[in-house]
């Protein structure tokens, strides 16, 4: 193992440990702050090889506590996660804009080995209820992942017509794609305890309020022991960055949203959220009525052009033939005077996803929103979010079903036994559902769409993207007349329309967008 903090395992046998090393950093991070402050006041550049012992105790401190936290952004410290919840990434790591991270994709990594957190205050009987249903879990998604792959394969040689191919290459890589996309939707059946590994980037002031904030999520314990291990790796390169300055972890009965007792929700609440819905997976409930003309105003700011018409205007904005910057996959649109128009223009959704798919919508991190804490918003009943292809085929339904009734009574054996319901937590499944607003401006949202109604996306993201797109397009039809996935932006402007390589979904999606199906 590589040199770095690893925090004590649980007694379980499930759980090897969670380790944090970091893997890049800056040498003197609180001397930089320093220097980044005196530099305000200074005719040149400082240096943190120019900083005082006097002005390390007395402009650290003004400057921290003042609010003036800039000067901490400077420094970043890049770390790799290992033995760390899925849960803890979806409520605390990956809950706030301001991060970077790679993570190991449950999508197209097999789990074979049963790895997971396990609470260290969980003992006795509850820890036996608890072990065994996360390995019942694990059980599940094999046998969910071998009654999947003949479904995914017949349903993949369709549509790569694969009776018309004559390479035995072709047909292996279908196998392999078919398997990708059995495990991708076996993983609804594991728990939200289940380890995963990371490479998590952050600024020197996020890391301050990560530890100021580590009781304000569903994990309270998991975030504490791994923002702690986090703060020791950085204080063996720098003790002072911490030890001169900074604010107390907020205690469990100073965070507001604790002064909700934790516990099943009431049992209408769920039914009334999705009768709001109205059928959507993601429902418009609101948005600037006029923002097209409130847009095509700020271009003729930015442009000097009081002359453009209304659809003139927008065009010069949204139409690919007319700029470039939508050919572009570097996502160049906030560095766009042009583009920046966009921002006027905002929608609110109220969604509802599995835990699974949320994890991975949150990540378009500039289009927020305001995801529950699930231990007071999960009803004792089972509430989840099947797969479509899942619901397709009678035994992989019985044996889904079977799987998450069984999670949930885990959790409600727990409760019983005494376990904290954000420990209980832990044993429900990735298919959990997850209701929430969420809310972004067209600048934002334009990415996302472009990225999410693409058919290799998530099935639910892309659905979810979809019906946006359409309740959108029903309100604002010259907003969004020329958004789409990238092979239908760039059809006929440039090659190659497909941006994926060699994972071209095989659809000509441009053909008939957005009258898309999608059968896996």
């Amino acid at each position: 193992m590589r040199s770095g903090a690893q925090v004590p395992a649980s007694p379980s046998r499930l759980d090897s440990g969670l380790e944090v090393q970091l893997r890049n950093w800056f040498d003197r991070p609180y001397d930089d702050a320093i220097s980044a402050a005196r530099t305000c006041y200074s005719p040149r550049v400082i240096y943190a090889d120019e900083v005082t012992e006097k002005q390390r105790r007395s402009i650290g401190p003004l400057t921290f506590f003042g609010g003036h936290h800039t000067v901490y952004q400077h420094a970043t410290f890049e770390f790799a996660l290992s033995g760390l919840s899925r849960q803890v990434v979806w409520c605390f790591l990956h809950a706030f804009p301001f991060y970077n991270s790679e993570q190991q994709s449950q999508r197209y990594v097999r789990l074979d080995a049963v790895q997971a957190h396990v609470p260290r205050r969980l003992a006795g009987q509850a820890l036996s209820v608890y072990e065994a249903a996360i390995e019942r879990a694990w059980a599940a998604y094999r046998e969910l992942a071998r009654r999947l792959e003949p479904v995914t394969q017949r349903t993949l040689a369709e549509l790569w017509r694969l009776k018309e191919r004559q390479s035995v290459a072709f047909g292996r890589n279908l196998a392999r794609e078919a398997q990708k996309k059995a495990i991708e939707t076996a993983r609804y059946v594991l728990p939200v305890a289940c380890h995963t590994a990371m490479v998590y980037t952050v600024s020197g002031i996020v890391l301050h309020r990560l530890r100021r904030m580590a009781a304000a999520c569903d994990a309270p314990d998991e975030a504490r022991a791994l923002v702690d291990a986090m703060i020791g790796e950085v204080e063996k390169r720098d003790p002072a960055f911490f030890s001169e300055i900074g604010e107390a972890p907020l205690a469990e009965d100073e965070i507001p949203e604790r002064r909700v007792a934790p516990g099943p929700c009431a049992s209408d609440f769920p039914a009334q959220f999705d009768r709001s819905l109205e059928g959507h997976r993601s429902r418009l409930v609101d948005y600037g009525a006029r923002a097209p003309a409130v847009v095509a105003s700020a271009v003729r700011s930015v442009l000097g052009r009081p002359d453009l018409s209304e659809d003139e205007a927008l065009d010069l904005v949204l139409d690919p033939a007319r700029n470039r910057y939508r050919l572009d996959t570097l996502n160049v649109s906030t560095h766009s005077p042009l583009m920046r128009t966009l921002d006027h223009a905002h929608y609110t959704f109220r969604k509802k996803l599995s835990h699974s798919a949320d994890s991975q919508d949150q990540r378009h991190r500039m289009v927020p929103g305001s995801r529950p804490l699930l231990s007071r918003t999960l009803p004792a009943e089972v509430d989840v979010i099947e797969p479509a292809l899942v619901a397709q085929d009678p035994a992989a339904h019985a044996l889904f079903r079977e799987s998450v009734e069984d999670a949930f009574h885990a959790r409600g054996e727990l409760l019983r036994l005494g376990a904290e319901p954000e420990l209980a937590l832990y044993v429900l499944p990735n298919a959990l559902a997850v209701r929430f607003e969420e809310s972004g401006s067209l600048l934002h949202l334009l990415h996302k769409w472009t990225m999410r109604t693409c058919l290799n996306a998530q099935r639910e993201i892309w659905e979810a993207s979809m019906d946006e797109l359409e309740q959108v397009r029903g309100v604002h039809p010259q907003l969004v007349r020329h958004v789409g996935p990238p092979c239908v932006v760039r059809n006929g402007l440039v090659s190659p329309r497909c941006t994926e390589g060699t994972h071209f979904c095989g659809i000509p999606v441009w053909r008939s967008f957005p009258k898309t199906e999608r059968r896996i």
